[in-house]
């Protein structure tokens, strides 16, 4: 036993999962202080015209991010062992994502002026775009590539205590949501730049250039257009359901999917490890990265699947704990997104986890993108009628779409899922999409 301790603790896998862990366990528990505050403090009704707000700034963030945290990660753990490539490609990243900032701040300050729940908040949409700087220049790719996490990490939690000390010290009533949006963007906002200090310590500092900018968004695209699909039935929903339906309805949406989402949360760094690994071992043995591939599928899954249990039979008491006896509806919408855990472990361990580091990106955007459009037309026709109910059996709807597709590329074009000694190596009648 202590043998196989100490070669799981040299094991720099096992090392950046469970630094990964330590950073979820401060994402997780300090919501558990933020939320219950905000939801009693805010109300409903404030509790959603907030997630209203931090939904479009959530749109703004892939427009910065543009598929960074796979592209550039994948980049990163490729040429990891030259300081020079990295500081290249790190140069032509950063230089992209100021131009993207821009654009995104110009384009949601006009959407601000077209919908009314904005144009009458100016102080929430000027939070909500500081958050979307701050959260989509994080230099979480350049960390993850180089399977540096501890510093990340050390460095996320402190940004999250500020945050947590302004938000109790400053959020009083519901008047004051812009500075819950507001102080959400600490965190973000000090792992950037103590991020961006520390990386140029150890990197050549290069100044971006155009061609190096437009390599990186030409190799982030795919993932761009990939994460913008997502986002469809990711990260907008409350702005989407926004547009239909009262602001208390839109708190007992996000109510739910928060909750539904952190749970899921907890298994974000078994993939968040695995991702740069599998990026970097496929170049050179296949059928050493279907096995490490094939132990991350059993453990997502089974972890999915108990978090979705947990969820359905625990929703009316983390309602009840975490937002208060006012938000009593979110419980139906808790236990519907319960079933997202489960489908989301299959969609990432068994599709992106190995489609992605095989470059099979064209594949996975096409399915990504159905299921936005799926996603957006059951919405519009489930959320006037049905309002928070109907947005969350129209996510439910998408993912399952997505877990199913993926499943079937795997299954069709990859042997990552057939009990074979054989290097996966796809062979040429294999490499083509699947439609």
């Amino acid at each position: 036993m202590r043998q196989l301790a100490s070669r799981l603790a040299s094991n720099s896998l096992v090392r950046n999962a469970a630094v990964l862990y330590g950073a979820q366990a401060g994402r997780k528990v300090l919501p558990l202080l933020i939320i219950p505050y905000l939801a009693r403090t805010l109300g409903p009704s404030g509790w959603g015209l907030v997630a209203f707000a931090q939904s479009l700034g959530e749109f703004i963030v892939l427009v910065i991010e543009f598929g960074f945290s796979l592209s550039a990660t994948r980049a990163i753990a490729r040429n990891r062992d030259s300081k020079e490539a990295c500081a290249g490609i790190a140069a032509g990243v950063l230089g992209a994502q100021v131009l993207l900032a821009v654009g995104g701040i110009a384009a949601a300050a006009l959407v601000g002026q077209l919908v009314p729940a904005l144009r009458d908040q100016p102080r929430l949409l000027a939070a909500a775009l500081f958050y979307a700087v701050a959260q989509g220049m994080t230099p979480m790719w350049l960390f993850q590539g180089l399977e540096r996490m501890s510093l990340a990490v050390t460095l996320e939690i402190g940004g999250r205590m500020v945050g947590l000390a302004l938000l109790f010290l400053f959020v009083h009533s519901p008047q004051d949501g812009w500075r819950a949006l507001l102080f959400q963007g600490v965190a973000p906002a000090v792992s950037t730049v103590a991020g961006l200090f520390l990386i140029y310590r150890e990197l050549p500092f290069r100044c971006p250039r155009w061609s190096a900018t437009r390599d990186a968004l030409t190799e982030g695209w795919p993932m761009f257009i990939f994460r913008s699909a997502e986002s469809l039935y990711g990260v907008g929903n409350s702005f989407i359901l926004g547009l239909f339906a009262s602001q208390a309805q839109v708190g007992y949406f996000a109510s739910g999917e928060k909750i539904s989402k952190a749970a899921f949360g907890l298994l974000n760094p078994i993939r968040e490890a695995l991702y740069p690994r599998l990026s970097s071992m496929v170049q050179g043995s296949r059928r050493s990265a279907a096995r490490l591939a094939r132990i991350g599928i059993v453990v997502m899954v089974a972890g999915g699947l108990m978090l979705g249990a947990f969820l359905f039979f625990a929703a009316p008491l983390l309602i009840r704990l975490l937002m208060g006896a006012a938000f009593a509806p979110a419980v139906t919408v808790l236990r519907i997104l319960a079933v997202l855990p489960p489908i989301l472990s299959i969609t990432y361990s068994v599709g992106l986890q190995w489609l992605l580091p095989l470059g099979r990106d064209a594949e996975v955007n096409q399915i990504i993108l159905r299921a936005g459009g799926l996603n957006l037309v059951l919405a519009t026709a489930l959320a006037p009628s049905f309002a928070h109910i109907g947005m969350a059996a129209s996510i439910v709807c998408a993912e399952l779409f997505v877990a199913v597709s993926m499943v079937r590329v795997v299954v069709r074009s990859t042997t990552l899922l057939q009990r074979s000694e054989s290097d996966p190596e796809l062979s040429p009648q294999l490499a083509g999409p699947v439609n």
